[in-house]
Order: structure tokens, then sequence, then C-alpha cells
């Protein structure tokens, strides 16, 4: 009922004997007016039948409108698919390109931190600048899991079934792969579904129904299978283009059975994707968003206080490497020093001891213009030609596949140069870098040549450092973990707060949360 309105009632549906002289006193008294020189009878049952009426009147008119006036439509209860894909795929693609930046680079040790370093000390519970990245896999599954429940139960929605499916995947693959045991099955779906989900087997995440390799393959199965004419829309990835999606699914395959590798047996899939070669193949087929040199799409260091951008300079292990190789992507990935004096480049020691130890900004390099000056040359990076390249050199190296490496190996450099916009010196694949030079470990080879292209996306350079061991990675100057490397993430403390039985499981799994036991795939 709209305020001030008033119900009007007919009086001859009023009629008490038993009120009718209390009512002429009234009249007489002008307190009802109303009822001037009207005869009205009561009755005791009609009375209280008016009041249920007149409540039942007041009730439905208070109520008919009450969800469409209490509704904002600024905040609508459902997305359009086609909003929550661009959201999901930008979300996730640039705030891990800043958490690989400032975190993962340190892990990997592309690059160190001047100062509130302790992440770069290995203090992992103890994040700065970056370092926890589990909210923003569970946000972007939570949302993905949103446009997959729309696909499967709209028909007009059904075209985003399988990019949904290949994005779970993708993103599982990522979460469960930095912290091992995670909740997965019952997670994503807190609106429907259980706020407090069990963790889940690493094994099963990747290997179960529902799980990454699964989700791959149905997702690939989605797309073949649909039929309509409706586009795919909101994609930044491949411009709604479905058999780019199947070629990235293809990829993923690949990059996460090498990755399992040593746990199950994958030559038969990987000598089936090598042989249909149905996967990214050139840069111009990567799975990547193009950032921009201003707001609101340009890489997040750039929009950064300077301060927060100079903390972070060129690692002495990646300098270490660059020069030893020759290396021409160390002038496209870094600056010269202030203080030289003929353009030369100077690395740091991961985890210095800020509080002890007084470093001068001026004598080591930082990061190039790409990262903050000129952000439109990076790319939020899901994965490359370049990275399957590799993948499938490491493969036919230990002979999972019947390939020529060194083809595949030269084919990878070829291409991250090219990714990095640097010219490939006409000697570097017969160099140092020459695949299978005297005294040199095609694997480690194949991996050294991933991690230094990973510089964008630094987590997967550690993750592939933990599978791997390579390249060698040096000990940090003052570590707070006992000079060890960690190889997994702690699970945050937030998950201790809110999900605590479950997250009692896996802490007592992983020796009380401990950045020191190896994920399944790494046992």
């Amino acid at each position: 009922m709209r305020p001030h309105e008033v119900l009007v009632l007919k009086p001859d549906l009023i009629s008490s004997s038993h009120n009718n002289e209390n009512l002429k006193n009234s009249e007489q008294n002008n307190k009802l007016p109303f009822f001037k020189g009207m005869k009205i009878k009561f009755s005791m049952k009609k009375i209280i039948y008016i009041v249920s009426v007149l409540s039942l009147i007041f009730t439905t008119s208070c109520t008919k409108d009450f969800e469409d006036i209490n509704t904002n439509p600024n905040a609508p209860s459902s997305v359009q698919p086609s909003l929550l894909l661009r959201q999901v795929i930008y979300d996730f693609g640039e705030n891990m390109s800043y958490e690989g930046f400032v975190a993962g680079d340190l892990l990997a040790q592309h690059r160190t931190a001047l100062d509130f370093n302790l992440f770069d000390r290995h203090a992992l519970k103890s994040p700065q600048l970056g370092g926890n990245p589990w909210p923003i896999f569970y946000t972007n599954l939570r949302d993905n899991e949103i446009i997959l429940n729309q696909a499967r139960t709209t028909e007009t929605f059904a075209v985003y079934e399988g990019p949904a499916l290949i994005l779970k995947a993708y993103m599982a693959a990522g979460l469960t792969d930095l912290f091992g045991d995670v909740p997965y099955f019952e997670a994503f779906n807190g609106v429907n579904g259980t706020v407090t989900p069990a963790y889940d087997l690493q094994e099963e995440i990747y290997l179960n129904e529902n799980g990454i390799l699964d989700n791959l393959d149905k997702g690939i199965a989605a797309i073949e299978a649909y039929t309509d004419v409706i586009p795919l829309e909101g994609d930044i990835l491949f411009n709604g283009n479905l058999e780019a999606w199947i070629k990235f699914a293809n990829a993923l395959k690949i990059k996460q059975l090498v990755r399992i590798s040593d746990k199950i047996d994958v030559s038969n899939d990987l000598q089936s994707l090598f042989d249909e070669g149905n996967y990214i193949t050139s840069n111009s087929e990567n799975a990547i968003f193009n950032f921009t040199n201003t707001d609101p799409n340009s890489f997040r260091l750039a929009q950064l206080r300077i301060g927060d951008f100079n903390n972070f300079v060129l690692s002495e292990t990646m300098e270490t490497i660059l020069v030893g190789l020759n290396d021409t992507r160390l002038s496209s990935l870094f600056r010269p020093f202030s203080n030289s004096t003929s353009n030369e480049f100077n690395g740091l020691l991961n985890g210095i001891d800020a509080s002890s130890t007084s470093i001068a900004l001026a004598n080591y390099s930082l990061a190039s213009t790409a990262f903050r000056e000129d952000t439109s040359t990076l790319d939020a990076n899901f994965i490359t030609a370049w990275e399957v390249q590799f993948a499938l050199a490491e493969a036919a190296a230990k002979g999972f596949i019947n390939a020529d490496a060194q083809t595949l190996y030269n084919s990878g450099v070829t291409l991250a140069f090219e990714y990095w916009n640097t010219a490939l010196p006409v000697d570097y694949l017969t160099g140092p870098a020459a695949y299978d030079a005297f005294g040199s470990n095609p694997i480690e080879q194949i991996l050294t040549q991933k991690w230094i292209a990973n510089v964008i996306n630094g987590y997967e350079g550690w993750i592939e450092y933990r599978r791997t061991g390579f390249p060698q990675l040096q000990t940090i100057s003052a570590s707070l973990n006992n000079d060890l490397i960690p190889i997994r993430m702690p699970y945050p403390a937030e998950e201790a707060a809110l999900n605590f039985e479950n997250y009692s499981v896996a802490a007592t799994a992983t020796d009380n949360n401990s950045i020191n036991v190896p994920v399944w795939w790494n046992e």
C-alpha cells in the first residue's frame, strides 16, 4: 500500500446491534463523522469477518509489488554468461599476472625483492605485496561454475558449456599444482552446496570423473557437439572461436599429462595428441589477452606506486643464466642498472635481510619498460605455443612420444624469442644454447628455456622447478625456511578459521601445513 493511502469502507457493509447505541453516542459527539447520519447495524461475527478481510486487503496491497519495489536494478540477481565469462578470464588473468610478478617470480628466482620481502625469504605464510593466490582461484572458479550451470540449464547458453569446462580444468590445475590437496568436488558452489567443502586428493582432482583431465575431454566434446548458431560472446581469449578453444584444451592436456608423467603412463595419450596436431602451435594461437598502456586494462605494476615497482630487481640466478647463454632477452626483460657505465646489467641474490643489509637500488637492474611504461607489449598468459613445444620436447627426450626432441626444442626457443619481441641471434641455437651441446643435459636445457620465457608467469617457473629440479636455483641470502626452497604453497590462515575441520585433516597430511612437503605428482 502506498504511503498515506486511505482505505474507504462502504457503510452498508458494517452492522452491529450490539454497538448501535455506542455508535449513536459517538455520532452525537462528532467522534465518528464518517458515519454521521447513517443507520448502521453490527454483529460480532461480521466484525471478525470484516477485520479479516481488511487484514487481507492491507497485506495484499502492501506486498504484491514488494519484490519489484525492493529490487535494485543496478544489482541484478543473475548475470549474462557473456559478461561473466569476460569477467572470469580478465580477473583471473590480471590477478595472476600480478601475482606472477610479485610472488611467483620470487619463488622461481626470476627477480628478487629489496624490501618487504618476507615472501622472498620463504616465509610464505607472510605474503606482503602478493603471495596469496588462493582467493583468486576460488573466486573465479565459483563464477565459472555459474557459467557452467547456466550453460547446462538454459538452451540458449549451451555454447558456454565447453569453454567453462576447459577454464575449470585450467584453473583447477593451477590451484592444485600450487597447494596440493584442495577443496574441489564440493567447492565452487557455496550458494547451493556446502560452505565447508572437504579437501580432495590431488591425484583424484587430476584423474577422477569431473576432474582436470576429464573436464578437458568433456569440454572438447561439448564444443564438438554444439550445432546451434548462437555465438560465444565475452570471449577475450579467442573472440568466440570454438576451434581455438579445442586447441587450447589439447594444449592444456599436453601440459598436464607431462606434469603427472612420473606418476602414470602418459605415452599413448601424448602420442595421440602429438599425431593429431590439433593444439596451439603458433603465437597467433596463444591463449592470452593483451594489456594496454592505460587504465583499466594496463598491467597492475604500472598502476602501483613507483616505490612498489622499484622494489623488484633482476635476480642473480636470472642474470647468471641469461649471461651464460649470451641471451639477448636480458635487455628485453630488464634495464641496465643506473650506476652502470656501459649499459651493464646486475642481479641480486634472492632473499636478503633488508633489516640488516643496505642495498642501493641504482646498483641493480629493474624490470624493463614493458612491465611499467609500455605494458601494451605484455600479455596475460594462459598457455602459449612455446610452452607446448617445450612440453613436447621433454616428452620426446624422455621417450614418451616418437618425435625429434631437438626440432621441438628449437621451435620452442624460436617461438619464445618471438613472444618476447626479441630477435633470435643467428648463432643462439648453435652456440651455448645448442640442443645437447657438449656437457649439457637436454632436459635441463628444455626446462631452462621454459623457465626463462615464463618470467610473466612466475608460478609456472617455480612449479616446473619443483617437478624437475631445473633450472638450478641458488640458496637464498637469508632464508627463513632453513635454506630449503619451498615445494608447495601453504593453505591460507582463513581456511583454519572458516573450514577448520576439513583444514585440520589437510594440515595433518602436510606436516602441519608445511611448505616442504611434496604434492602428489612430486612424491
